[in-house]
């Protein structure tokens, strides 16, 4: 950390380019002796990125920002207040404690924060962040989480980890045994200290494998923002033995979408639900419920058929509220070139569910552009038929 760059000038020129083209500045070079030009232009490009991914940090004046990687790979404001809103208490540990923005959220909710961040400048740069956002019950130590925890003796409410999936000799990884710290390999120690803890992991972790390497799993979230999975997040009590609960949430502009199951629910993908050739209706669940696995549990609780057991599209009669999108069906075809020809259309939205080809492939064999109010589904139907579907938005 160099507070040469919390200069008035330095931070006025930063924020005069933040709409600047980067590399031409780069070469041009800044006006200041005392800060090297890219040192400068790691403080304007970190802030850049969080103009709307941590909006508070971007909108208080002196922030010192970290290099990208550590921006890229914090929790967003949105997701980090969806966090603080799942657990309360007196003290947290945040033993990965990265940039902040989670224990800044949970500053809102616990009356004690410990945020342990092993990169010393990080460390740094998170104490002095803190005293700008005027919050005062967050201590910062720079320390391996793990080692700080193994020599204390005091216990939590609640521990909260978010593994690195950057591994030395593995690069990027996906297992939770091969994440910084293991949290399998820890998971004892840490519920000597607490009798809750609640893990961030990367969305592509399997539901399956975290289950079986974690124990006493609760709850498992999974949180989308705008249809994109953003992280899974596991609450884990000490000796827990009841059902595991799955909740869904995407966060969208206009309104969060969430739906609930359980693991017994959402792995038995293909339980008695009705299955029906397509209605007026069709639905299409967003990303979260997708993750979850719980497609036949969908249309259960949601009184919806479905297609075809491995196409998870749903259909009705009736519009009802859903958690993804709705759409009035306007016409059904079977698959073949002619048929798909005839229907005349030039440019249009392509989905396929449970469909042997490529979105690509289609728009190119059908000269299909992007775009448009037409929808057009390619999927198949309970009686193993490929068909098309012309739907609008309803």
């Amino acid at each position: 950390m160099n507070p040469t760059i919390l200069n008035t000038n330095i931070q006025e020129f930063i924020d005069n380019h933040l709409k600047s083209d980067l590399t031409k500045l780069l070469f041009k070079g800044t006006p200041f002796n005392t800060v090297e030009t890219k040192d400068i232009i790691e403080q304007i490009d970190a802030k850049k990125r969080c103009e709307k991914k941590l909006p508070t940090w971007f909108n208080t004046a002196n922030i010192y920002y970290p290099n990208k990687l550590n921006i890229e790979q914090t929790s967003s404001e949105t997701t980090a207040k969806y966090k603080s809103s799942l657990i309360h208490g007196s003290s947290i540990i945040d033993l990965t404690g990265g940039f902040g923005v989670d224990c800044f959220y949970f500053s809102k909710v616990f009356k004690t924060v410990t945020h342990c961040e092993i990169n010393k400048s990080l460390s740094s740069i998170v104490h002095y962040n803190y005293k700008q956002l005027i919050i005062n019950n967050i201590e910062t130590f720079c320390d391996d989480g793990i080692v700080y925890l193994s020599k204390s003796n005091k216990t939590y409410d609640w521990i909260y980890l978010d593994p690195s999936r950057r591994h030395d000799s593995k690069g990027k990884v996906f297992f939770l045994n091969d994440c910084l710290p293991n949290v399998p390999k820890h998971l004892d120690l840490l519920f000597e200290h607490t009798k809750n803890i609640l893990i961030k992991t990367s969305p592509l972790l399997d539901l399956s494998v975290g289950i079986n390497e974690l124990s006493t799993v609760k709850t498992v979230h999974i949180v989308a923002l705008n249809n994109e999975v953003k992280e899974l997040l596991w609450v884990l009590e000490k000796n827990y033995t009841g059902e595991l609960s799955v909740e869904t949430l995407n966060i969208k502009k206009d309104k969060v979408e969430t739906f609930s199951t359980s693991l017994v629910k959402s792995s038995n993908l293909y339980s008695d639900c009705n299955y029906q050739l397509p209605l007026d209706f069709l639905y299409e669940p967003n990303a979260a419920i997708l993750k979850s696995g719980a497609f036949s549990d969908v249309a259960l609780q949601l009184k919806l058929n479905k297609l075809h057991k491995h196409t998870h599209l749903y259909t009705n009669n009736k519009l009802v509220e859903f958690p993804g999108r709705r759409f009035k069906i306007e016409k059904i075809i079977n698959y073949n070139k002619k048929t798909v020809r005839a229907l005349n259309i030039k440019k249009a939205n392509i989905t396929i569910r449970n469909f042997p080809e490529r979105v690509e492939d289609i728009r190119k064999k059908f000269k299909i552009k992007d775009g448009g109010t037409d929808y057009l589904f390619f999927t198949t139907n309970m009686n193993n038929e490929k068909i098309v579907i012309l739907a609008k938005p309803a």
